[in-house]
């Protein structure tokens, strides 16, 4: 959709959904980076990430957050205070369900919260790939109900790239007039050690055990340029000597396959060679504990 540069437009646009609906791996895929950690893990995404999608004279800014739920630890609860303010300040937003799932109590409480900020809202039919039309069809009409008047509906597949450019052509719509909110070609404001961050939890994500993950964080300690490339040190942090053991594994082979996919996936990113240094490490009680969350930034 070409719009004339003497009216730009821009704004922040926030993914808004239940947790482990894709709302990262669609980010990701509009952005054209890999920005956010992705798994079939609920609470994958734990802090912020903006995500830049652009295109002739536009910016649109993704606000990638953590799925709303009900605060547990002190960690949920700072997550969900983080959403509860992002939604609350929205320019427009994207309301991303999951195709592959029935709608429920959680969707419909999401949709209450976009109806109170009364923002511009497309909604987004996640994991088509995954469901027969039938079902697609259905799922539409039920999720586009809580929606009132959206700006658009997609169906589409942030795995596959299915209906991605459609609904990416749309994002105009959601937006005013404004300045370039970032640099042109700046794809992100995270941090080097945040994305690694990111890509070293999403590779510990996909070979542990379902619930080890939520309470496991990374933690970047150093990064120094080499002449070979570059290497990362980096922490694993867990709560108890039992989950390290999980971590490291017989013999210390989960951690090294970790360490492996984690470091061809930040080369892939950085376009370098990177050297990474994985240990594990036991913080006790860690989602509980401002100080260690303050540390790692959550």
């Amino acid at each position: 959709m070409g719009i004339a540069p003497e009216t730009f437009r821009s704004g922040v646009v926030v993914l808004a959904g239940r947790p482990n609906v894709g709302k990262s791996r669609v980010a990701n895929a509009l952005a054209g980076h890999r920005l956010a950690a992705v798994s079939p893990r609920p609470q994958t995404t734990r802090r912020r990430i903006h995500a830049v999608v652009e295109g002739e004279g536009w910016q649109a800014v993704l606000a990638d957050l953590p799925g709303f739920q009900r605060p547990g630890d002190l960690l949920t609860e700072r997550m969900q205070a983080r959403v509860d303010a992002e939604v609350a300040d929205a320019e427009a937003a994207l309301f991303v369900t999951n195709a592959a799932e029935p709608i429920g109590a959680g969707d419909r409480f999401i949709a209450r919260r976009l109806a109170d900020v009364d923002v511009p809202t497309i909604l987004v039919v996640n994991q088509v790939d995954r469901v027969d039309p039938a079902a697609i069809g259905a799922h539409i009409a039920e999720a586009a109900a809580l929606v009132p008047d959206p700006v658009a509906v997609h169906p589409v597949s942030a795995l596959t790239g299915d209906g991605l450019e459609a609904l990416r052509e749309d994002l105009p719509a959601l937006l005013g007039e404004g300045p370039r909110l970032f640099p042109e070609g700046m794809p992100t404001d995270q941090t080097f050690p945040e994305l690694a961050e990111e890509l070293v939890r999403e590779a510990a994500l996909a070979r542990l055990r379902q619930e080890l993950p939520h309470a496991m964080a990374v933690e970047v300690e150093e990064i120094e340029e080499a002449a070979e490339g570059l290497i990362v040190r980096a922490g694993i942090v867990v709560e108890t000597e039992s989950q390290k053991g999980i971590v490291v594994g017989k013999g210390g082979r989960m951690v090294r396959d970790i360490g492996s996919d984690a470091r061809r996936a930040l080369g892939e990113v950085l376009g370098t060679e990177v050297h990474l240094d994985l240990l594990v490490r036991v913080k006790r009680r860690w989602r509980d504990d401002p100080t260690q969350l303050d540390r790692l930034g959550l």
